[in-house]
């Protein structure tokens, strides 16, 4: 940001001038840092998401293209836990974290499993297919229509001159605490080392003794926990459909082969790369291109790093 002193002196029109040019340098500072909360309440879900699919993606070598309508599971558990049940918000977020974890552990031991050693083709196909029978399931439950998540955080909160709804600021605070937890898990406990050390080399892991069956099942759990969580975080902020796991898993691919597959920093790093991507390039250049915009920038730093900010490895 540039600002232009003018002189004050002479018949006041050059002091108008600065007066103006600092106005407007003001509302430009404005705009900037309100994309920017809003990029960090985009880019915390697209953490979340794409940590859980590059947490399989590392271990498993799997391309679960199912994940991004766990994702939408999990909203769908939410908000029955919400507008049925009435367990309240908090309640709810754990319900689905809980059922989407049950659900990752089915998915893994009758799907995934079975097709361990079949060709690639084979597990992209049954994702594939796992992910048109939870958008019918969601579907058939809840119907097509889209639906308003509530919650009890619905108000503005003014943050020196910045607008944001405490809901905004929750996604932020709680998808940060979910990332620390994830990473203290990963680096400071005996299950944690034993998932690092199957991402690292699975069958070595396997010789020494490690029960990577039951890894692959922790990670399958904990990735769709964690979607379930960003689903519930961000539910009352956008709407919930069955088709809302399209978008999220598109993206999600892209976060993680821009952050290395595999990587969890990678996943982090590059879910915020492109959430800012998206805030800043559809404020200043069109809303129309934002994702264009987005993408772009995924193309330009792949040509740069072609493997990605970071190496395989959590």
């Amino acid at each position: 940001f540039v600002f232009r002193r003018v002189p004050a002196e002479g018949n006041g029109s050059a002091a108008r001038q600065w007066q103006q040019i600092s106005t407007m340098s003001g509302a430009d500072m404005h705009l900037f840092f309100q994309e920017l909360l809003n990029g960090l309440v985009v880019g915390s879900i697209y953490a979340l998401v794409a940590l859980g699919l590059a947490l399989i993606y590392g271990t498993m070598g799997v391309p679960n293209f199912a994940h991004g309508h766990l994702y939408m599971l999990g909203a769908y558990v939410a908000f029955a836990g919400v507008t049925i049940a009435h367990i309240g918000y908090w309640p709810s977020m754990l319900a689905a974290i809980l059922v989407l974890a049950l659900v990752g552990v089915l998915l893994e031991r009758l799907v995934f499993r079975p097709l361990r050693n079949a060709p690639e083709v084979n597990t992209i196909i049954a994702a594939v297919g796992v992910l048109f029978f939870l958008q019918q399931f969601a579907q058939l439950v809840f119907g097509g229509d889209y639906r308003v998540f509530p919650t009890p955080y619905d108000k503005v909160v003014h943050l020196g001159g910045l607008i944001a709804t405490q809901q905004q600021l929750i996604v932020i605070a709680a998808a940060a605490v979910l990332m620390l937890l994830l990473f203290w898990f990963l680096k400071r406990t005996l299950t944690g080392a034993t998932i690092e050390a199957v991402a690292q080399n699975r069958a070595g892991a396997a010789l020494v003794g490690i029960d990577t069956d039951r890894v692959s099942m922790m990670v399958f759990a904990i990735s769709a926990g964690l979607a379930a969580a960003a689903a519930t975080l961000i539910a009352s902020i956008n709407l919930i459909s069955p088709s809302m796991g399209f978008s999220v898993i598109l993206k999600a691919f892209a976060i993680i082969v821009l952050g290395g597959m595999g990587s969890v920093p990678g996943a982090i790093l590059g879910a915020f790369i492109l959430a800012f991507a998206e805030s800043f390039g559809g404020t200043y250049i069109s809303t129309s291109y934002q994702d264009a915009i987005a993408f772009a920038v995924l193309v330009v730093i792949l040509t740069v790093r072609p493997t990605g900010l970071f190496a395989k490895g959590t």
